[in-house]
């Protein structure tokens, strides 16, 4: 059974956070030194964040503009799903699920769903631990249990068949679901960045004729991921202890977070000001630092990886990309729709809508009814 569902964050909640951040601490500088994005994100910029947060920022309109779609929720193997459903005013419209990823939820996808439900019925669920989908019913919640729960919120939708569309752990999801339901997924999308080569050699094998200037590339995207990758390490093995800064201090949940997107944005153009910190305080509000964290530590111990290979039609959508992506990603060339953009980054729903609906459009016109 499905429920309507409102965010309504209760006032005294608002009121707490203004106080946290009225008195917050922050680090002290040290005299002549003037650290750099290189140590993490630098104390100046987490204060003025903070104190817009606190001063400039209205929650209550990013409120509003997310209740400005449906929003349900449901209970599917204990756990609560929340999620958004905005049907199509064509009823023939293929229905797309749309899944987030770390550290991103719903919000990442407001401006693309509007655009989208010309051509689809567009369903966005949060991830479990994320957002809405909280509290956490127990262990166990990682990337396969996910996806068969979203496989189970299609079907009670009344979608037999669908589209699947996600980055970062959406991409993990949205591949699975073509791994493991082939018979009803049309088609996978997803969208992803240049960082994305780090990953050879770990879950994808190395194409053994790269020349020196795609070894070059590759090895400054590995040293970057090497450089950034210690939030993933602590989550994946001692959750439990960022779980309490991030869930008691709202200036530690706004530097976990805000380090990631300056990290994977492009430079070009970045996340509107309010946008991130309307993903910030989803985070806040629900305490899903804590549970995300723990999602992160379940996926790294549940012997699945994230990748799932399919015979399901596939597209990709690289932002910021360069031609050394698609040498290592898919040197074989087997994904037929593969669209690079030197724009946007890793959170490409929110950097640059247009450029992903297009692209998500012009993939599942292209596809032959299977």
């Amino acid at each position: 059974m499905t429920k309507p569902f409102r965010i309504e964050i209760p006032q005294a909640d608002l009121d707490d956070l203004h106080r946290r951040l009225t008195e917050a601490r922050f680090a002290d500088p040290v005299p002549g030194d003037e650290p750099d994005w290189s140590r993490g994100i630098p104390t100046a910029v987490v204060r003025e964040l903070a104190e817009y947060w606190r001063d400039g920022f209205d929650w209550r309109a990013q409120e509003a503009a997310l209740n400005g779609f449906p929003q349900f929720t449901t209970e599917i193997d204990g756990q609560t799903i929340h999620f958004l459903h905005v049907r199509s005013t064509d009823p023939d419209a293929v229905p797309l699920l749309l899944t987030h990823g770390y550290p991103g939820s719903v919000a990442e996808f407001l401006d693309v769903i509007g655009p989208l439900t010309d051509s689809f019925h567009v369903v966005v669920p949060s991830l479990p631990g994320f957002g809405f989908s909280t509290p956490l019913s127990g262990p166990g919640w990682e990337l396969a249990r996910t996806t068969d729960a979203f496989a189970e919120l299609m079907t009670r939708l009344g979608y037999d068949r669908f589209g699947a569309q996600g980055g970062d752990i959406g991409a993990g999801v949205t591949g699975r679901l073509a791994a493991v339901y082939p018979e009803r997924v049309l088609g996978t999308h997803v969208n992803s960045d240049r960082g994305t080569i780090a990953l050879a050699g770990e879950q994808l094998p190395l194409p053994a004729d790269l020349t020196p200037a795609e070894q070059a590339e590759l090895d400054a995207a590995r040293e970057a991921w090497q450089a950034g990758r210690g939030y993933l390490d602590l989550q994946s093995h001692r959750p439990e202890t960022i779980a309490a800064a991030l869930t008691d201090s709202p200036v530690g949940q706004l530097a976990w977070i805000a380090e990631k997107f300056e990290a994977w944005t492009n430079p070009a153009g970045g996340v509107d000001r309010d946008r991130l910190l309307t993903n910030v305080s989803l985070y806040w509000f629900t305490r899903s630092g804590a549970t995300a964290a723990r999602f992160l530590y379940e996926a790294a111990h549940s012997g699945h990886g994230w990748l799932a290979p399919s015979d399901v039609p596939a597209g990709w959508a690289v932002f910021d990309s360069s031609p050394v992506v698609r040498r290592i990603m898919d040197p074989e060339e087997k994904i037929a729709h593969w669209s690079e953009f030197a724009e946007g980054g890793h959170f490409a729903a929110m950097e640059e809508p247009e450029l992903l609906v297009a692209d998500i459009r012009a993939f599942f016109r292209g596809l032959a009814p299977r």
